[in-house]
């Protein structure tokens, strides 16, 4: 089997071991991405008492791709498995990667849409012929992105091939790209068929979308998030940032896909409750040494930071100092100096940021 075989293979979660001259695929969690994981194998007892259970799998294709299906087969189906799916037109070839409850579960968070108001079918097991089928298919992916490549630079279209998913029958293949304004490619669609003899669907992704399906290493030293888990983009605004008190940095707050990260939105639900339980931030604090500034808050450490007026210096003060303060002010009594009730201090360090800079990183 050839390198261009295999890479297909592992973008798929499936590697190909010969086991008496004979070649089995085999699904594995090295390569297999946006993982799904269930909370308990099931055995014959849960799928009497929960017959409703055996109705929905998710199959997974190459990369990020995953959907759901109605078992028509009748029978439970292991986590795995390889699969003949319904396809528009013919049929597809892919791996049950999520069984039991979990998947009505999956398909209630990730609002699934239906094909017409009903999923397609699942047929059967993979058959030896399907799968000699599929093999010959997805051989061909590697050296088309080469050649479309080619030919959409030849051509002088303005957009990006990402990635090449040839249908498990061989008779489709899906072309995902990216491009910043509208492209008329119809006559790339017609060069490619005629080239390949397939039917062609040219399929628009948008930057996050191109990073999970290449995948990589994000900054934290993981694997990204896109790339593993996550399966539904969730647009983030530089406003979900500034409300975590991040520098507006581009290069610290991009992702990988040169748009700010998904990471952003996981905990901005509790800065928000968490600012709002603030004593008002535009009320300055009033001492005998100067007037101080509301600058910034940390969460963890339950301080608020102020400074005095055309000072770099922050004094980080709890929060019932504040109200301590504020309370002392509004009875007319002004105390010497924050340094009394501050518990930190440190300097401000700001950085040159223009505006144009932070809008590349939104979401269009």
């Amino acid at each position: 089997m050839d390198s261009d075989t295999i890479k297909s293979l592992n973008a798929r979660g499936l590697i190909a071991i010969n086991i008496d001259s004979k070649t089995e695929l085999l699904f594995t969690n090295r390569w297999q991405k946006l993982t799904s994981y269930k909370d308990a194998k099931h055995d014959k007892d849960f799928y009497i008492a929960f017959p409703e259970a055996i109705e929905y799998v998710e199959v997974q294709f190459k990369n990020d791709r995953k959907q759901f299906y109605r078992n028509t087969t009748g029978m439970p189906l292991e986590i795995g498995s390889l699969v003949a799916v319904e396809a528009n037109p013919g049929h597809d070839i892919g791996v049950v990667c999520l069984t039991g409850r979990e998947v009505i579960q999956q398909m209630k968070r990730k609002k699934s849409k239906n094909n017409n108001g009903e999923l397609l079918n699942l047929y059967r097991i993979a058959k030896e012929n399907d799968i000699d089928k599929f093999l010959d298919a997805i051989k061909n992916e590697e050296k088309v992105i080469k050649q479309t490549k080619k030919i959409i630079k030849e051509k002088g279209l303005e957009m990006k091939l990402i990635d090449v998913e040839y249908q498990g029958d061989g008779t489709k293949a899906t072309f995902y790209y990216i491009a910043d304004e509208r492209v008329d490619f119809r006559e790339l669609i017609k060069t490619l068929a005629s080239k390949f003899r397939i039917r062609v669907e040219m399929r628009q992704i948008g930057a996050r979308q191109e990073t999970a399906k290449l995948g990589w290493i994000g900054p934290c030293g993981r694997e990204l998030c896109c790339s593993t888990y996550k399966c539904v983009f969730s647009s983030v605004s530089i406003t979900a940032a500034s409300i975590q008190q991040l520098t507006l940095n581009p290069q610290r707050l991009a992702g990988m896909c040169t748009k700010l990260k998904c990471c952003l939105a996981y905990e901005l639900p509790l800065y928000e409750k968490f600012i709002t339980s603030l004593p008002p931030t535009d009320i300055p604090l009033i001492t005998k040494e100067a007037k101080a500034t509301y600058v910034k808050a940390d969460i963890f450490k339950n301080v608020m930071y102020y400074s005095y007026e055309n000072s770099d210096l922050l004094f980080g003060l709890p929060i019932s100092a504040v109200i301590q303060i504020q309370e002392l002010n509004k009875k007319g009594e002004i105390p010497e100096k924050l340094e009394e009730f501050a518990v930190i201090s440190e300097y401000t360090v700001e950085e040159s940021v223009s505006q144009e800079d932070l809008s590349k990183l939104e979401d269009e």
